[in-house]
């Protein structure tokens, strides 16, 4: 009979992520054929936890033992847990899991030493018109370009990078420790698997040197505020000849003085006066589109209302369709009032009736039925 897989490793049925590998670690460490050879028991048991640890270590495979048991993997059910023994798919990636950390894991070099390029990033800030309308930019970008006196092998001209001495040219070495076979990067060329014994003057063998360049970016309109552009190969050089990385432009865009955006929507707030809004007028408000168009406003405009300008608003990208744009009214409050301006507001008062403020002597009225209700109680 199968022993459970939580007593094989030690560990509580709860046991997290952490605790299952430190488990695996310390008893495959102990029980390891390397360590004990011709030693058939601690084989075995190695087996047995390296079983007992892959079953564990999958969410799926673990909901289904707790469940089921030993009976969850039998007759082909999930795939058996210890099927895999010592093969590529089972105790290997494990212990790459594991130890991967002391196997030289990271980045890798294509061959002859030759590395990608990094990203680069370059923030641009624009104007609202300049959304809207789009535009082409030049922008100049300090990076890393190929050098051209070595072509970007960072070889002296006439010469050429030659293999490693000491890792033959696999950019890794392997040492023994303990029973472990352990392998990492090669400290005379770095990981690259080539040396250089003469380096370019220009760049001193990195194969590539620091520039400004200047780049022209289309800006297309009816573009958003952190929208990310992308130039492809446009960012550092790659080294020894690899290939260049990327440039990102991120867009910001400025605050607008009149105009508030709202994705293809703008919004602008118009003050207008007392009078206008009680007898009814219009005005003019400018859009971004380089026109002027007239808003009528109605007798009786109370302060806040909206008219909608359709098709005034910001082109949405790569589309054909058009936002529109929200005007807001403001009614002013007059101010530094004349006495004859005095006396004739104290007349329109005296003259005034509910109904021509109905939204404040209807609030008024509710209020005072308000208070008077707890006077009822």
């Amino acid at each position: 009979m199968k022993a459970d897989f939580y007593e094989t490793l030690g560990v509580q049925k709860g046991a997290d992520d952490k605790e299952l590998k430190s488990a695996f670690r310390k008893l495959a460490m102990q029980f390891h054929p390397d360590r004990n050879p011709g030693d058939d028991a601690c084989e075995h048991k190695f087996k047995e936890i390296n079983e007992a640890y892959e079953t564990l270590k999958d969410p799926q495979k673990r909901a289904a033992y707790d469940r089921f048991g030993h009976a969850a993997f039998e007759n082909g059910g999930m795939g058996n847990g210890g099927g895999q023994g010592f093969g590529a798919g089972g105790f290997a990636d494990i212990f790459e899991d594991i130890f991967g950390d002391m196997m030289g894991g990271g980045r890798r070099r294509s061959s002859g030493g030759r590395e990608r390029g990094a990203d680069l990033r370059y923030n641009m800030e624009i104007t609202l018109e300049e959304a809207f309308a789009g535009k082409t930019a030049q922008i100049r970008v300090p990076t890393s370009i190929l050098c051209t006196e070595c072509a970007g092998s960072g070889a002296k001209a006439g010469t050429q990078p030659v293999t490693c001495s000491m890792c033959q040219g696999h950019g890794k070495v392997r040492a023994s420790q303990g029973f472990f076979s352990i392998e990492r990067t090669c400290p005379q060329c770095q990981g690259r698997g080539q040396t250089i014994k003469d380096p370019c003057g220009k760049c001193a063998g990195q194969g590539r040197v620091t520039e400004e360049r200047s780049l022209s970016v289309n800006i297309p309109s009816g573009i958003e505020d952190g929208t990310r552009i992308r130039l492809a190969n446009e960012g550092e050089a790659g080294l020894r000849g690899g290939p260049s990385g990327d440039l990102y432009i991120f867009l910001s865009v400025k605050p607008h003085e009149f105009f508030q955006r709202d994705g293809a929507d703008l919004y602008c707030k118009v003050p207008i006066s007392m009078t206008t809004a009680a007898l009814g007028g219009s005005f003019e408000v400018a859009t971004l589109d380089g026109t002027q168009t007239r808003v009528k406003v109605p007798e009786g405009t109370q302060n806040g209302r909206q008219f909608r300008l359709k098709g005034k608003g910001m082109p949405i990208l790569r589309q054909p369709q058009v936002g529109d744009l929200y005007i807001q009214t403001a009614v002013e409050t007059p101010q530094s009032l004349t006495r004859r301006q005095r006396e004739l507001l104290e007349e329109f008062e005296k003259l005034s009736s509910t109904e021509n403020s109905p939204q404040s002597s209807g609030f008024f009225s509710r209020m005072k039925d308000f208070f008077e209700s707890f006077g009822d109680k």
